[in-house]
């Protein structure tokens, strides 16, 4: 099995003023062919980098060599969560219905059917698809669309994702130019807009982020597997508009995931990402259990020279 690698040597020019440089610089590459325009994304994607105003590259040169199997063991991973846990009574989106957790069968009414000492549990819930964090699949949107048991796994399970970070930057909309440095294809695409931050309060979906309908299509047109937000609608949700980023997306078949949390203790890089809900049938969006793999890394790693750092927990 071959894997393609570039080298190179690079400078970037940042609007801030700042310059970046590097000598002797390799990057994964999905062909030999690749473009150059395709390595600025390449690089500048990897590294995470922002403000970006200019790259130049020189000394390309492309290769392909082995895939070099790694020690035995598993390597070292911590797991992220990203969804929200689901109570009673509790509110996903404002005016919605709240789920209903109640129980079907107490551990004292059980015991009759049982030997002495031995006893379980039946609990019930009654919710709306729409309840915690969720994936939507294009039936949501399209009558006769894919519901939950035509995605297939390849779209769900262990993806590997890119993380697009606009929390802190004062703007609601996620654009066509927050995706434009970044190689998304076969990627779940996750945006980092710090909506968040309001979950279970009134102003949770009040000038919420989200992303446009130009930057969904974007993402469409680069092939990315999956996009999910961790605010309250992956569009702009106006009472009675359009809904460009649903439509666009999932009329490609790519799944949504909404209200997602905790993306900020996510590399901009390196994660694995999956959320996967049930298979039912007839039905178009359902609660998934989100969450990342990432790698430990040592201090020197990319992660760290971008100025990512996890989220400390106090």
């Amino acid at each position: 099995m071959q894997q393609y690698r570039a080298e190179l040597t690079a400078e970037v020019t940042f609007t801030t003023g700042g310059r970046l440089a590097a000598q002797g610089l390799r990057v994964d590459v999905p062909h030999l062919e690749v473009t150059e325009a395709d390595l600025v994304r390449i690089l500048v994607g990897s590294l995470g980098l922002r403000d970006v105003e200019r790259v130049e590259l020189t000394g390309v040169r492309t290769f392909a060599e082995p895939v070099v199997a790694g020690p035995p063991g598993r390597p070292r991973l911590r797991f992220v969560e990203l969804s929200h846990v689901i109570s009673d009574g509790m509110t996903t989106y404002p005016g919605m219905a709240a789920p209903v957790v109640t129980a079907h069968q107490s551990w004292e009414q059980s015991r009759p059917h049982y030997a002495e000492g031995t006893e379980f549990s039946l609990d019930r819930i009654e919710m709306l698809g729409q309840t915690g964090t969720y994936l939507d699949t294009p039936r949501h949107r399209f009558a006769g669309g894919t519901d939950l048991t035509g995605i297939p796994l390849e779209r769900l399970a262990d993806l590997p994702a890119v993380v697009v970070r606009t929390a802190g930057s004062g703007r609601r909309a996620v654009t066509e130019a927050d995706i434009e440095p970044l190689v998304v294809a076969g990627h779940a695409v996750l945006l980092h807009t710090g909506g968040d931050r309001g979950w279970g309060t009134p102003g949770y979906a009040v000038d919420a982020p989200y992303l446009t309908g130009e930057a969904a299509a974007l993402l469409v047109e680069r092939g990315a597997a999956l996009v999910g937000i961790d605010s309250v609608n992956i569009d702009d949700p106006v009472p009675g508009g359009e809904r460009p980023a649903h439509t666009v997306l999932l009329a490609a078949g790519i799944p949504i995931v909404e209200h997602l949390t905790g993306l900020a203790d996510l590399p901009p890089h390196g994660a694995r990402f999956t959320a996967a809900p049930p298979r039912i049938t007839d039905f178009g969006t359902f609660p998934v259990r989100a969450y990342a793999q990432v790698p430990f890394h040592e201090p020197h790693d990319h992660t760290r020279s971008a100025g990512w750092e996890p989220r400390s927990r106090s």
